[in-house]
């Protein structure tokens, strides 16, 4: 697969998760990597069953949780970069409204032969930058 149809993969993915449809899985390579380094709970998890478990009880904590995309960055020709933020949901105990407000997270897809390998989760967008090297937007990198 080319670096575009890479990028056309987890542009579809976000699509979903926009209207809060988290339930596919076909774009996930059986032994997926999923890693969360930051936020309230550091996670390492390895396949699709895996995942999808841990992406169950983190929306179970939510009513109507939306994810929006703010950029997508190609990074090579198997890594695609997501700049995103909440885009809506309350917590189901809280009652804490999320909003688009805030510095964001993001979403690092590293993709081989038409299936997301390895996921890295952000809930900060400077850890992502950090972690890659690349300076914060709007400025050179």
């Amino acid at each position: 697969m080319t670096a575009s149809s890479n990028l056309d993969l987890v542009r579809s993915i976000y699509a979903n998760r926009e209207r809060g449809d988290y339930g596919s899985t076909e774009w996930a390579h059986p032994d997926i990597e999923f890693v969360i380094p930051d936020g309230p709970e550091p996670v390492s998890l390895k396949g699709v069953s895996a995942t999808m478990g841990w992406a169950r009880d983190f929306l179970s904590a939510w009513e109507g949780f939306r994810i929006k995309v703010d950029e997508y960055r190609e990074l090579d020709d198997e890594r695609i970069l997501v700049l995103t933020r909440p885009g809506g949901g309350r917590g189901r105990r809280s009652g804490l409204e999320l909003s688009g407000q805030g510095g964001g997270g993001a979403g690092l897809f590293h993709v081989r032969d038409g299936k997301v390998t390895r996921l890295v989760i952000y809930f900060e967008r400077e850890h992502a930058l950090a972690d890659l090297d690349l300076a914060p937007e709007g400025e050179a990198s």
